[in-house]
């Protein structure tokens, strides 16, 4: 996230240990639920993908399965 983004203040209710276990290592809390956020909204947005575009990605594995890979004779490897 860049310093010119807008930053919106959130309340959120975390674990009492897990906030005295990352101040005592030292960790920038904020900075660390940020990037779980982060992590969690970029994985939902890979599996919905998938899943959008399952039957398209099948065809294409059974394509390649059923005739090989298109120019495979032009591979050098």
């Amino acid at each position: 996230m860049s310093i010119e983004e807008a930053r919106k203040a959130h309340d959120l209710t975390i674990s009492e240990a897990l906030v005295a276990e990352a101040e005592a290592l030292g960790l920038d809390i904020t900075g660390a639920a940020e990037q779980g956020i982060a992590r969690a909204i970029k994985a939902e947005k890979e599996r919905r993908w998938k899943q959008e575009n399952a039957d398209a990605i099948k065809a294409s594995n059974d394509y390649v399965a059923k005739y090989g890979l298109p120019l495979a004779k032009y591979r050098m490897f």
